[in-house]
């Protein structure tokens, strides 16, 4: 079996990871927003999204807001599920953990 010869190194800013990470996460569906932790915002480069990189792999904590109605537990599931995913498809990383927190519900601009 043929191997490529190792040419160079790859890196990847831990802020591509985020982005990976923040986009995926607003896409799933009951997300409304992505929410800063109390406190933290100072520490998050973008709101929502903290990353740790160890070695070639990666822990996230993702703050989000839900949509009124969503069901909490499967939102949080699915964006554990989605954003381990597209790290490793996309970047080929490890994923240690997804934490969640959903730190609100939207409120409805449409009550009566």
């Amino acid at each position: 079996m043929e191997t490529q010869p190792k040419i160079g190194r790859i890196t990847i800013a831990p802020e591509v990871l985020e982005t990976i990470a923040r986009l995926t996460t607003l896409a799933v569906p009951g997300v409304a927003r992505m929410s800063s932790s109390p406190g933290a915002r100072h520490l998050l480069r973008h709101d929502g999204v903290e990353i740790e990189v160890i070695g070639n792999s990666a822990r996230a904590k993702l703050y989000v807001v839900t949509e009124p109605g969503a069901n909490m537990l499967s939102v949080g599931r699915q964006i554990q599920a989605e954003v381990t995913r597209a790290i490793q498809d996309m970047v080929g990383m490890e994923v240690r953990s997804i934490d969640v927190h959903i730190e609100d519900v939207a409120h409805s601009s449409e009550r009566a």
